[in-house]
This record gives C-alpha cells, structure tokens and sequence, in this order.
C-alpha cells in the first residue's frame, strides 16, 4: 500500500513568478527544473528535505485542452484554483516577521488557536498557504 505523499501540486501563471516567490522569498529549493518537451517539470522542497516536492505547474498540455486550461487561468487569476498548502514550523511569529520583511503580504497575522499558533497568506497567483507553530508542551 502507500507508504507517503511525494508530491503535491499549485497551479501558477508564471513558473519564473513562482521561483521567485517560493525560493527567493519562502525560501523553499528548486528540487527538478527540467524541460519535459510538452512542459516544464518544475517542483520545489523544503530545504534539506525533499520527502515532499511542490508542483508548480502552467495550466496547458499535457495536463489540460486549451479550452480547460484558458477556464484553469481564469480561476487562478480570481484566486479560486483550489489547492493549497500548509508548512510546519518552529516560529510561527518569527517566520511572520522574517517574511514581512522580504515583502510577503499576509491575509491574517498570527493567531493562537487549539492546535497552535498560525497564521495565512496567498502566493503571487492567490494560492492558500499557512504555516503552523506546534503548541508547546505543558
């Protein structure tokens, strides 16, 4: 059966817009760049940890007809593509304001909630992403 998730998908309108978003300020590496002939392979990890590869994929061939994809574009220009993605981390406050400082607009500050401290923001392309600060031990 399976044994782990490997990789994920965001769906982007610009591939060179996304690099910089998520490598240059989220800080995330590129994992595979590559020219597939019908598209670009471009997927990106966490640093030292490429257990999970984000996708970030130009609606088109081979994934979509053009009618599909022109309606996927629409979407992901409203902000309404689906997807999405949640990250852990150590410093929820800390990655808030490191990321404020790099430019990152965020859609809700962080907040204390059951299961810890997050907070909210979209990428270039209106894509949900969080991160989450684990509660602390008592």
């Amino acid at each position: 059966m399976f044994k782990q998730i490997s990789h994920t998908f965001l769906y982007v309108l610009d591939q060179d817009e996304a690099l910089d978003f998520y490598v240059g300020k989220l800080g995330l590496v590129v994992h595979t760049d590559a020219d597939i002939d019908v598209m670009r392979w471009l997927t990106v990890t966490l640093p030292g940890d490429d257990s999970l590869q984000i996708g970030l994929l130009v609606p088109g061939p081979p994934l979509h007809d053009e009618a599909t994809a022109a309606q996927v574009r629409e979407l992901i220009a409203k902000g309404g593509a689906g997807g999405g993605v949640i990250f852990e981390t150590d410093d929820c406050v800390g990655t808030y304001e490191a990321l404020r400082a790099k430019g990152v607009e965020f859609t809700q500050e962080p907040m204390e909630r059951f299961y810890g401290t997050d907070c909210a923001l979209r990428d270039p392309f209106g894509n949900p992403l969080r991160f989450t600060e684990q509660p602390r031990p008592a």
